[in-house]
């Protein structure tokens, strides 16, 4: 029995899709029962480049079993929101997973913290 369930892909992660499926609600039909991190890795993304899925708003690890009919929202590395307190996929957001890490955009990061916006 098939198992249909709907997802959302955020910022770069929709580069790994077809355009169609880009930045918009898209279903999928698996066959048998899979994970989180099997349905991920159908859709052509890797794993590793996910820092957070909700599945129903929920946050879930990488072994979850997903269930017809469920809202899967799957989220990359988040650069300027502390998710270590709701990511369920690995001990430590990526960010502080990432060595030596630059952020490419340190000026959206600041308008994300309040800082450098001005009234235009």
């Amino acid at each position: 029995m098939g198992c249909t369930v709907s997802f959302r892909l955020y910022e770069e992660l929709n580069d790994y899709v077809p355009p169609e499926r880009r930045k918009v609600t898209f279903s999928v039909t698996f066959k048998d029962p899979v994970t989180i991190r099997d349905a991920i890795c159908s859709l052509g993304i890797p794993a590793e480049k996910v820092d957070l899925v909700l599945v129903n708003s929920e946050p879930v690890p990488f072994d979850h079993i997903i269930n017809d009919g469920d809202m899967i929202s799957i989220y990359p590395i988040f650069e300027s929101l502390d998710i270590s307190g709701v990511t369920r996929l690995r001990d430590k957001p990526l960010i502080r997973l990432a060595r030596g890490f630059k952020n490419p955009n340190p000026e959206r990061s600041e308008k994300w913290q309040g800082k450098g916006l001005t009234n235009q």
